[in-house]
């Protein structure tokens, strides 16, 4: 019979399980969240709702499959597809990790340049150099995490400023519920649409957080039977993921005060005009700390997923050159000066489209009952994660198909 949880391991596991969320809370997050709030109201609340259920239904399944098995998604994905048919699934999704690793970097590092010049007014390409090269000597010495968790706890403070301001703003509790479950697609939304799926259900989070699940069960008091590995893994995901959902939310509503007109120095003047000049210094460091932390992540997260699905050897030379090229891909873009905003919805839209294929493997994973047992997945657990999969591939296809007849 399980132990029941005890406080101090629910709150260390809650803590530990929050890198998945302040993974997700990065200027993707930010930018499209409150450009949603500013263009179209409260009509899109309804997709962070559905975003943030589905990080939790996803990131359970894949962190279940290393309780149960021991080995992280890359590695049960390996080990389900031999010969050549397994050689080009674990390249195929490989490269779609890797395509959607290099999108959020771009995304990433001008989030966080644009913070930096709000901060100092430093030119851009100063700025981006300066980041590029702290970025490559802290993922080189492999001393990111501290550091990751320390700028996450900024964004969540952010997020805190973002909850004070959305109170502020003219909507009704019975609006704000309809809009929480009510679906809408008011035209031109599509776009952004997958954007704010891609910029929450963060696809290498899936291998990410599987392949940091032994460390999690250290972490805690109370590790135990598998039973109680699950019910700590349980609570972290959901309390952590819906915290950032919560903060998703607050940032679609900030955006009702800045009517067709999102900018980054214009939302740092609506905090500064609401809570005074902290605010707006806060947000322009929150929005730079939310970029640090993904620009530390995604590089890291692409070259772990070659190592669970390629089995390249940490630290080697093909490791340390996965990391290097997504981090390039995203200093090519800052050093190329463009627009940040339409960019960052661009690239998380991209990831909105690649999720399907992978969240199609990490579904048959989960329901393969000889390699988990009776953690395999149950009834309800498959309605949850074939909806997601489901919504997710009309979406994203229905966007790929606007964008061909329209080059047409």
């Amino acid at each position: 019979m399980p132990k029941s949880l005890s406080f101090r391991a629910g709150l260390g596991t809650v803590l530990f399980w929050s890198v998945i969320s302040a993974a997700f809370i990065g200027p993707g997050s930010v930018t499209a969240c409150a450009i949603a709030g500013s263009t179209y109201g409260l009509q899109l609340l309804w997709v962070l709702t559905f975003a943030t259920l589905g990080t939790v239904w996803l990131q359970e399944a894949a962190a279940r499959i290393t309780i149960a098995t021991g080995q992280d998604l890359g590695q049960v994905i390996v080990r389900t597809y031999t010969g050549p048919q397994g050689r080009i699934i674990a390249w195929a999704l490989f490269l779609a990790i890797f395509l959607g690793c290099a999108a959020y970097q771009a995304g990433n590092i001008l989030g966080a340049v644009s913070g930096l010049a709000l901060l100092t007014g430093w030119p851009i390409p100063t700025l981006t150099v300066g980041f590029g090269l702290v970025c490559i000597i802290l993922l080189w010495l492999g001393s990111t995490q501290g550091l990751a968790n320390m700028l996450g706890l900024v964004v969540f403070l952010m997020g805190g400023a973002f909850v004070y301001v959305a109170f502020g703003t003219p909507v009704t509790p019975i609006a704000l519920t309809k809009a929480l479950v009510i679906p809408a697609f008011p035209s031109g939304s599509l776009l952004l649409i997958n954007s704010l799926i891609g910029t929450t259900i963060v696809p290498y989070n899936l291998f990410f957080g599987s392949s940091i699940v032994p460390t999690a069960a250290e972490s805690t008091a109370a590790v135990g039977t598998s039973s109680q590995s699950l019910s700590e893994m349980r609570l972290g995901i959901w309390v952590a993921v819906v915290l950032g959902g919560i903060i998703s939310v607050v940032l679609l509503l900030a955006g009702l005060l800045i009517p067709n007109d999102f900018s980054y120095p214009h939302m740092a003047q609506v905090l500064s005009d609401r809570l005074g000049p902290w605010a707006g210094t806060l947000f322009a460091f929150g929005l730079f700390a939310a970029g640090f932390a993904s620009s530390l992540t995604a590089p890291l997260a692409a070259a772990v997923t070659a190592k669970s699905l390629l089995g390249i050897r940490s630290n080697s030379v093909a490791y340390r050159g996965i990391w290097l090229m997504v981090l390039a891909t995203g200093l090519t873009f800052g050093l190329l000066n463009v627009t940040p905003i339409p960019v960052i919805v661009a690239v998380q839209a991209i990831n909105g489209i690649l999720l399907p294929f992978v969240t199609v493997f990490l579904f048959m994973a989960v329901n393969n009952r000889n390699l988990l047992g009776q953690h395999h997945n149950s009834p309800a657990q498959n309605i949850a994660m074939g909806f997601v999969v489901l919504v997710t591939a009309i979406l994203g296809g229905w966007n790929v198909w606007l964008a061909v007849s329209t080059a047409r």
